[in-house]
């Protein structure tokens, strides 16, 4: 066994909600360790999100880990729904007094996070197998690993469990000590990242008979593309030429747009799926991110929960150890879950409005089809329906 150590919080996973966190702490004076499955490559390669709420920017610059995103961040003030033939832009700043998005790729943040904790000689301990959470019941828990061939223990005070969708941490509660929550869509997201000009300056989300289009962007160079696929997609049927195709019909180039091609630097498919698991705290455990909820991408809200539960936690500990109290502690799933299933239904709501749903066996979808179509005509045609959409999308108060 490796020699036994302590720290005040172990966390565990090392995306942009457990760095955040280590990285807030650190600028409090609270010490913490990260463990992390995955190579420090991997970690800084993953391809995932790219749009930022106008409060996960805020607590960012909190961490003091903003510097590049002010400088390479494309600001949005709003975003185009197409759909029955037409284009609508939804004004975000107009709508929401004056907030906005950031667009800045969830991998760039994470090689920020990164660099900052290990500047400031934070641990990350890269490749920590066999990672398992004890005695969290308990006032005194523990977190077992393998690293480089050795057995380690880290006694703690908390555990962060910030270790994603499938990671140790949920999968250690008992079974009766949570509830989880889970809708699976019949469809799927064929993502690419091209090496090519944004087809707009803004986002374009499309609802078309042949299925949901998103054109996006990385930076002013590089293009982040979805359209809607089957679940079990077979990527091999999926050529960079029928992908630009499916592009230009389901967003149409129109009022000027345009959709630049260019060499692919990635592509897959990305399932969608909504889960919540209740409660998020159990004793000295509490769960984060993706670890605790998921939402499907169609509302930009993956990141952003993961980042407003991190604003709950560090707050919740920064006033356990600078005040001695543990009533945010105490409130933190609460406060987390009541955010968190607002997004959840944001996301369902658009995802359930711009998606072409398949026909089940024996049942026409003729009547919800029609329904879509009304929704969207309401929305270009409502600046009530508007506000709400725009309220939601630049993210709800922490």
């Amino acid at each position: 066994m490796g020699k036994s150590r302590r720290t005040q919080v172990c966390i565990v996973g090392s995306g942009p909600a457990g760095l955040l966190l280590s990285q807030l702490l650190h600028r409090q004076g609270i010490e913490s360790v990260i463990l992390e499955r995955k190579d420090r490559a991997y970690v800084e390669g993953r391809i995932r999100a790219g749009v930022l709420e106008q409060g996960t920017v805020d607590l960012l610059r909190e961490a003091g880990v903003a510097d590049r995103l002010d400088r390479e961040g494309l600001v949005h003030d709003g975003f185009e729904i197409a759909g029955n033939g037409r284009r609508h832009r939804i004004a975000l700043d107009e709508l929401t007094n004056g907030k906005v998005v950031t667009v800045y790729g969830q991998t760039e943040v994470t090689k920020d996070l990164i660099a900052a904790r290990l500047a400031a000689g934070g641990e990350i301990v890269f490749e920590a197998a066999d990672v398992t959470p004890h005695a969290f019941d308990g006032s005194k828990p523990f977190v077992t690993y393998s690293h480089q061939g050795q057995k380690h223990r880290l006694d703690c005070d908390f555990i962060a469990g910030c270790d994603g969708f499938h990671g140790v941490c949920r999968q250690s509660l008992p079974q009766n000590a949570i509830r989880t929550f889970e809708r699976t869509y019949p469809f799927a997201w064929l993502g690419i990242l091209a090496k090519a000009a944004p087809a707009a300056d803004e986002l374009i989300y499309a609802h078309h008979d042949r299925g949901f289009a998103l054109c996006s962007m990385r930076s002013e160079s590089i293009s982040r593309h979805y359209v809607q696929c089957s679940p079990n997609e077979d990527l091999s049927k999926w050529p960079d030429a029928r992908i630009w195709d499916e592009l230009r019909h389901r967003i149409g180039d129109t009022d000027g747009h345009h959709i630049n091609e260019g060499p692919l630097l990635d592509k897959s498919i990305t399932p969608m799926r909504s889960f919540v698991a209740e409660p998020m705290r159990h004793g000295s455990l509490f769960l984060a991110g993706d670890a605790a909820h998921i939402v499907p991408p169609t509302g930009a809200k993956g990141l952003n929960l993961a980042v407003s539960d991190i604003y709950y936690l560090y707050r919740a500990l920064v006033q356990f150890y600078k005040q001695s109290m543990s009533d945010l502690l105490d409130r933190y799933s609460d406060q987390a879950l009541a955010r968190v299933w607002k997004a959840e239904r944001f996301s369902w709501w658009m995802t359930s409005l711009l998606h072409k749903f398949p026909n089940e066996a024996g049942y026409d979808r003729a009547f919800e089809n029609r329904m879509q179509e009304a929704e969207i005509a309401y929305l270009m045609s409502s600046r009530a329906a508007q506000t709400v959409v725009a309220e939601n999308y630049v993210g709800l108060p922490f």
